[in-house]
């Protein structure tokens, strides 16, 4: 379960106040997985970040009963001048989780090679990918949040990748952002429209999307 009340978040843009979250009230069920939709700006990275805590709101809270992954796929939780492993190493240690274990498993499955030794600084964003990618799945959590990254890499990268996240959907929820609205339907069973700092839920994932379009025309 996760639980927004009175969540309000906004930033000042060209010397204006900007709402990007307006007073939102609302339960997520749990068990639920959620297409996270709206147009390019509205907010959807920015929502996550508040979910999974690392980005405070002006007002109101998020409630839950369950672990909530870091937004996969944004790598500002990691350290560019630390190694991809040592990285890997702190998040473990925040989590709770074995680091030997954890780190084995980036490592395996992230194929860095050399350069999950190496400073993150000198990672390109594919690489980048792989290692939060990989580092978020290596961790159980209740509810995966994933901001446009759900296969990356090479086809046989990809291929592995996709069928990673399918099997930890079968025992863990998610709230997906992704662009094509096949994966969404893929991963997705129930979706959350955001528009102007208003969020409507659907718990059908086709009129969700279906809102979403005739809000883009």
């Amino acid at each position: 379960m996760i639980r927004f009340e009175n969540l309000t978040k906004s930033f000042w843009l060209r010397g204006e106040r900007k709402t990007i979250i307006d007073n939102l009230n609302l339960t997520l069920p749990t068990g639920s997985s959620l297409a996270l939709l709206g147009r390019n700006g509205a907010g959807k990275s920015t929502l996550l970040q508040i979910i999974a805590g690392t980005l405070p709101p002006d007002y109101g809270q998020v409630v839950t009963d369950g672990s909530i992954s870091w937004p996969v796929g944004l790598a500002a939780s990691f350290h560019r001048d630390l190694t991809g492993a040592e990285n890997v190493r702190f998040i473990a240690r925040v989590y709770g989780v074995d680091t030997d274990d954890l780190v084995a498993f980036v490592d395996e499955f992230a194929e860095l090679g050399k350069f999950y030794h190496m400073p993150m600084r000198g990672y390109s964003s594919g690489m980048r990918s792989r290692l939060t990618f990989g580092a978020s799945m290596g961790i159980r959590f209740d509810t995966y949040l994933v901001d446009e990254v759900t296969a990356v890499g090479d086809a046989a990268f990809k291929r592995k990748s996709r069928a990673l996240f399918s099997d930890r959907m079968r025992h863990s929820s998610a709230i997906v952002v992704n662009h094509s609205m096949a994966q969404l339907r893929e991963f997705c069973n129930a979706g959350l429209v955001l528009e102007q700092g208003r969020v409507r839920y659907f718990a059908d994932l086709d009129e969700a999307i279906e809102e979403h379009l005739r809000l883009m025309k």
